[in-house]
């Protein structure tokens, strides 16, 4: 005979005991995400992610390159943090704080990634390293005053319009493409034109979107971006465009076979996921998460192309 067991509610003793449980984790997984957020180190997972893709598209074997350029991401996004924080400030005063209570801490650690990801970068022979020195380059003529100093009429990429989000685009596009196929010593094809270009015009709108939110400090910091310049419905439409191109280059890659038409629907998925990032641009452009929103696309491409894979 089986015997009945009371199914009761908790009391309200028990409750506050389990949230008292729960309050240290909850704020450790807080803590731990402030961390990831400000440091930029949420971005270097992102980047793995995208290098992930990169290699099941070209079907290319398992190699350090994720990791690379994961470290890479994590050292470039650290310092401009640091270098920015006086512009950061008006817009983004608790990144700011962050980063200058950890000044000392992110040097380090963006030192030591960097010096990692050129070492492993080594493993893959010369071009794997040439192509894990690119990201610093760019930075370098991005943010710092390197350029200026050559001459009066020299300024930053970074302060001019276009310029400095095609830059950004560009150093992610190489890197995410070129350095896997390096790694595991791969000629470039068609295919390989097509993955850059995806890259290269999703890096744009990915770089562009957080822009809305700094608007203000950009303006104040003489940085020319398409919010500050054209505003935020024309920027909207622009990055609809970019989005168009980029539904126009999968379209392209699969009608002339070089990708297969369920790959290209798997980074359709993340494409459409974007654009609806984009749709609320305006409504939303204060908000602190339309930061992080656009590079949640790549973890809907990487689910889609799991299901690909495992149907």
């Amino acid at each position: 005979m089986v015997r009945k067991q009371d199914s009761r509610a908790l009391a309200p003793g028990d409750s506050a005991r389990l949230l008292a449980l729960l309050a240290p984790v909850l704020a450790g997984l807080k803590q731990l995400w402030t961390v990831l957020l400000y440091s930029s180190a949420y971005l270097s997972v992102v980047t793995v992610l995208e290098v992930g893709i990169a290699m099941v598209v070209l079907s290319l074997p398992p190699s350090p390159a994720p990791v690379v350029v994961g470290l890479l991401t994590f050292a470039v996004y650290a310092n401009d943090r640091i270098a920015d924080a006086d512009d950061d400030e008006l817009d983004k005063p608790d990144q700011t704080a962050f980063v200058r209570r950890h000044e000392n801490a992110l040097y380090v650690a963006a030192a030591v990634a960097y010096g990692l990801a050129v070492a492993s970068a080594m493993l893959g022979g010369p071009a794997a390293l040439a192509l894990s020195l690119l990201p610093g380059t760019f930075w370098v003529l991005y943010a710092s005053d390197w350029l200026p100093r050559l001459g009066a009429g020299l300024r930053r990429l970074k302060d001019v319009l276009l310029v400095n989000t095609a830059v950004v685009a560009l150093a992610w596009a190489v890197s995410l493409t070129f350095l896997p196929l390096a790694f595991a010593d791969r000629g470039v094809t068609p295919t390989v034109g097509v993955v850059f270009a995806y890259f290269f015009f999703r890096s744009f709108v990915d770089a562009e979107l957080p822009n809305v939110r700094d608007r203000a400090g950009d303006a104040e910091a003489g940085v020319r971006t398409l919010p500050v310049v054209v505003g935020l419905e024309r920027t909207r439409y622009v990055l609809y465009g970019v989005d168009a191109a980029t539904a126009a280059v999968l379209a392209y890659g699969a009608a002339a076979g070089f990708l297969s038409v369920p790959v290209a629907v798997a980074l359709g998925a993340g494409l459409a996921y974007s654009l609806g990032v984009t749709t609320l641009l305006t409504r939303y452009a204060d908000r602190a998460w339309l930061t992080v929103a656009p590079e949640l696309e790549y973890v809907v491409a990487a689910a889609a192309l799991a299901v690909v894979a495992l149907g």
